[in-house]
Parts: structure tokens; C-alpha cells; sequence
């Protein structure tokens, strides 16, 4: 079965279903030439008659869709949750997005999320940063000293997930998640990303963990390094 033309699907969708609305913008794959035979169809939506937000997943006109429902009040607080989280998956959709439906207000949406994203993730403390290092340090000493194929498995996806944090939050760039990892560490750099990921590549094909462990300390080697004597965390308080 072919799929309708993915703006005319949503704009028919937002009229049928949500006609009195202020504004609605499509994003997602579809929009960035990335969508491929799974993909859905993002659609966010501004009514003023909502009481509260609300995402939805369903099927029409052949297509899978999400929406994620606002009013003009309740989406700023999803685009501080999702910048306080460094994943700016709600500011993104709303300045990528393809106006469906605007009454006027889909142009100062995109400008306070295009300001948020020019902004930047907050800047992690020393402190973080001495925390993140302990536990990058601690989750690869494990990793280097496992023998068990199965659980290196796990820790090295542990690893990584914790170094691309680390490398991103330490650069002041926004994080990704699942598929939205490689994204966000190619617009922090290319060649860094090729290294990454053929590093951890090669050890879930071979079990060799060599190039792994000498980008993770490449990484670290900024900061001071590997991290674990020393490590305090809380007050260190006696009663006498």
C-alpha cells in the first residue's frame, strides 16, 4: 500500500480531528528526508481549549502517527523539562516543523524554540564533571576486567552511553537518545563519531576491547583523567 503525501495526510488529519485549533507543525523524519518504511508522522498541536497536555499514538490515512497535544500555555513546560534534560525533543519538532494549520501564533513558537536551541544544554558543575569521570572510571575498570561475554555486552553499552554524555555535556552540546545519538555526536564531530563507533563495532563483532578503552581515556584525559581515589561524595561528618 502507498502512503498519501505525508503533509497532506497531516494537515487532513489536524482538520478532522482537530479543526478549531491555533497552529500545528509536522516534524519528524518526514520532514528531514530520513523517513523510511516505519517512520510516523509527528504532529504537534496548539489548541487553547485544552486543559491539559496529552500525547497520542494511533493509525490514519495509512500512516502511524504521534501527536502531542498543548495548550497555549502547557508546552513551556515541556520545553523546559526537555532542556533541563539536555534532549530537546519538543523545542526541535516545533523549529523543524512544517506549519499544517497557523493562526498567527506558529511563528513566535519557533522563535522562543529556536532561542532555546541556540542556547545550549546548562553547563555541568566541576562537581559533575568529578562525578561523571568516577563513574565513566568505575563502569570501565569493570568492563576491562570481565571475562564473561555476556555481561561485557551490557557493560559496554553502559560505557557508551555514559562517554557520549560526557562528551557532550562537557562541549556544551544537546544530547540524543536511541537512534538520535549518532546525530547528536556527528554535529559535535564527525571524525570523533567514525572513531566511536567503529571502537565499539569491532568489540561486539571481535570481543576486543582495546580501541574502546583508549578512546574512553582519550575522553577523560582533559579532565584530569581516569577517576576513582579520592571520590567523596556527601559530608564526611563524625559525632565525637
Amino acid at each position: 500500500m502507498v502512503k498519501p503525501d505525508p503533509i497532506k495526510a497531516a494537515a487532513q488529519f489536524v482538520a478532522e480531528h482537530f479543526p478549531n485549533c491555533q497552529g500545528a507543525v509536522l516534524a519528524g523524519s518526514v520532514v528531514r528526508g530520513e523517513a523510511t518504511k516505519t517512520s510516523d508522522l509527528d504532529i504537534v498541536i496548539f489548541d487553547e481549549s485544552l486543559q491539559s497536555s496529552f500525547r497520542e499514538s494511533l493509525t490514519a490515512y495509512g500512516w502511524p502517527i504521534e501527536i502531542f497535544v498543548h495548550n497555549l500555555i502547557s508546552y513551556r513546560y515541556f520545553f523546559e523539562m526537555d532542556c533541563k534534560d539536555a534532549i530537546p525533543s519538543m523545542p526541535r519538532m516545533v523549529s523543524e516543523g512544517i506549519v499544517i494549520k497557523d493562526d498567527g501564533i506558529i511563528q513566535s513558537l519557533k522563535e522562543e524554540a529556536n532561542e532555546l536551541l541556540r542556547r545550549g544544554p546548562e553547563r555541568w558543575s566541576d562537581k559533575t564533571i568529578r562525578e561523571k569521570r568516577y563513574i565513566i572510571t568505575d563502569v570501565l575498570d569493570d568492563f576491562i576486567g570481565s571475562h564473561n561475554r555476556a555481561e561485557q555486552i551490557f557493560i559496554a553499552n553502559t560505557l557508551a552511553n555514559k562517554v557520549q554524555e560526557f562528551v557532550l555535556r562537557t562541549n556544551g552540546y544537546w544530547l540524543g537518545s536511541s537512534k538520535w545519538v549518532v546525530r547528536a555526536l556527528k554535529k559535535y564531530d564527525e571524525k570523533f563519531t567514525d572513531e566511536f563507533v567503529a571502537a565499539f563495532d569491532e568489540f561486539y563483532q571481535s570481543g576486543e576491547k582495546e580501541k574502546i578503552i583508549i578512546i574512553v581515556d582519550k575522553v577523560l584525559e582533559p579532565y584530569g583523567g581516569r577517576f576513582f581515589d579520592g571520590f567523596l561524595l556527601g559530608n564526611k561528618i563524625f559525632n565525637r
